[in-house]
């Protein structure tokens, strides 16, 4: 790993950290997740986003958000892991140290100067998996410029991406939103926040001709703090400013002038409505901010990046062990382009209706009078008809802003279609569940269906032991493959693919009787199968297929691996492990 910056984050930048990202690391190393445990923050901390005049004074509206209140079961549902604020700088450092421990070299200061991808020894390009890389890295340091050469390389390098230039990846853009600023500031307000208790606070400072909306970002409760400085819209100005006049601004938003403040750092960004077509090339995998660029809205974007290592690193480690075709790598950008596409549009279009609800609170564009701004904010209080509809405008617009603060189906509801995922077994087309059709946002309904996540159901053992997700039984790695009573045939299907193509298989027997009890009936009705029939999930939490019944288990089982893996069907039958030999 390299990075031409000296260290890992010195700000927090991304800060929420949904369930989805926090399963990949759950998968990755339990101590590893306890420890994001012990450093993030939950529960109360972060239950609401709020609408102020300033920090210490009147409310105007506030949601709950990110699995609290009314909302809590439909989080608790569907993840053995909760919401939490972990910011950025505290959690690569954690990646790196879990990384460095387990052999990877990590050079800081270390810039990409150029790559170019050769073909094989082959001569003829026709086989992506003889490709290599040879990439040329300068030492900022000393200068000193070397080269290293790679099978596969990985672009996670930012909105200012290298490797997605020297690609000439096709981008799709659309205006940007303007400029704004990240002001990181140490200010002591636990005194205020008693009845406030949340990480996200939009100060709207009515009072005042403030060319920006200011959103307050709790990073330590309640000392440390990043005001985000949004602008009015995108053509409204924001000029630099210097230190002491960002404390002033600051002092007057928090609204206590006997609170201390001291600014720890500013930098500015570009509102972005940014995503690639395609986030791969060849040998070549682009990941996060380097192929999708978006605002902060949603609190979507390390999670991303997150899913999208999740999901490339066991196609990898596949191909490389000579187990899967390379094939299987183009399902990289099938799966996850879509997915990124789609992060950008939605968290370009929160930021819209938060604009929304500006307006409807009396925000004045940039350059109105004291007047203009005095009258907005009497209307919203007045007994007359214009008030009424204010109020009304503004209570539908709160409301609509939960698709951001508990868009959880935005968060989960991804369904893959590739080559690595086999529906043509189903009957029907993937259709959602009622409260995930009317508002697909906020809901996410979780189901068996290939292309879908597991379904996460609370195990047991008929001798009562500690709960086991379905996702701490599944990943690690490998496929699992979940049946019940009457799914022996599975068993040996598993055993013969093992044999027969050397990729290994957890069998996860769910019934009476058997290795796991369905101790709240939950399997049962999620499963989407007979209890003879299984599900085939693939190392990334992701439903491959799924077969209603059992009979003829071996053949089918092959028949879909073989699909999955990118081996041609027509091998099936007489692939084994000495074919692997030979490739490798």
């Amino acid at each position: 790993m390299i990075s031409s910056a000296s260290s890992t984050a010195d700000t927090p930048r991304a800060h929420l950290t949904n369930a989805a990202a926090l399963e990949c690391l759950r998968d990755l190393d339990t101590s590893l997740y306890e420890e994001c445990l012990s450093l993030g923050f939950g529960g109360s901390k972060i239950n609401n986003f709020r609408y102020c005049e300033t920090m210490a004074g009147e409310e105007y509206a506030r949601n709950l958000a990110w699995g609290n209140g009314k909302r809590k079961s439909d989080y608790e549902l569907v993840s053995p892991c909760h919401y939490m604020d972990f910011p950025q700088n505290l959690l690569e450092p954690l990646l790196v140290k879990w990384a460095t421990t387990r052999g990877w070299s990590m050079r800081f200061d270390t810039r990409l100067v150029s790559f170019t991808e050769e073909v094989g020894d082959n001569g003829k390009g026709e086989d992506d998996s003889k490709r290599n890389i040879t990439a040329t890295v300068m030492d900022q340091f000393t200068g000193l410029e070397y080269t290293i050469r790679t099978r596969y390389m990985f672009g996670a390098d930012g909105g200012r991406s290298t490797i997605a230039k020297q690609l000439d990846l096709p981008f799709t853009t659309l205006p940007g939103g303007g400029f704004a600023y990240n002001i990181l500031l140490r200010a002591d307000i636990a005194h205020l926040m008693q009845h406030r208790e949340g990480n996200l606070h939009m100060c709207m400072r009515l009072e005042k001709d403030y060319p920006f909306i200011t959103t307050a970002r709790m990073v330590k409760p309640w000392y440390e703090w990043m005001f985000v400085v949004l602008p009015k819209g995108p053509t409204a100005p924001i000029p630099k400013r210097s230190t002491d006049e960002w404390k002033e601004i600051v002092q007057d938003l928090i609204g206590d002038k006997s609170v201390d403040v001291k600014i720890l750092n500013v930098s500015g960004w570009a509102i972005n409505e940014t995503s690639a077509d395609v986030i791969s090339k060849g040998n070549v995998f682009c990941l996060g901010d380097a192929v999708h660029r978006h605002p902060p809205t949603l609190g979507l974007g390390s999670n991303t990046c997150i899913q999208d290592s999740f999901n490339l690193s066991w196609k990898i480690y596949l191909v490389l062990s000579g187990l899967a075709d390379p094939s299987l790598l183009s399902t990289y950008n099938s799966e996850r382009q879509p997915v990124g596409e789609h992060l950008v549009k939605e968290s370009n279009e929160i930021l819209r209706k938060h604009a929304g609800v500006w307006g409807a609170l009396g925000v004045q564009p940039y350059g109105a009078s004291e007047a203009e701004r005095k009258r907005a904010r009497e209307v919203l209080k007045e007994n007359s008809q214009e008030g009424k509809e204010r109020r009304k405008v503004l209570m539908d617009s709160v409301r609509t802003m939960h698709r951001e603060t508990h868009g959880l189906g935005t968060a989960m509801a991804q369904l893959y279609s590739s080559p690595a995922i086999y529906p043509h077994d189903e009957l029907e087309p993937f259709q959602p569940g009622i409260q995930e059709t009317q508002d697909p946002a906020q809901y996410y309904e979780p189901s068996t269906y290939p292309g879908r996540r597991l379904p996460h159901v609370w195990l047991g053992t008929n001798i009562p032991s500690a709960p086991r997700s379905t996702l701490d039984v599944a990943g690690k790695g490998k496929f699992a493959l979940f049946t019940g009573i009457g799914g022996e045939g599975w068993g040996v299907a598993a055993e013969t693919i093992k044999k027969d193509l050397g990729v290994d298989i957890t069998m996860v027997n769910v019934g009476i009787g058997l290795e796991w009890e369905d101790v709240y009936l939950d399997w049962d009705e999620k499963r989407g199968v007979e209890e003879d029939g299984c599900v085939l999930v693939r190392p990334d939490y992701f439903v491959a297929w799924r077969a209603q019944s059992s009979g003829d288990e071996v053949a089918r089982l092959t028949r879909v691996m073989c699909s999955v893996l990118g081996l041609a069907e027509s091998e099936s039958a007489k692939y084994d492990r000495s074919d692997i030999e030979g490739r490798e």
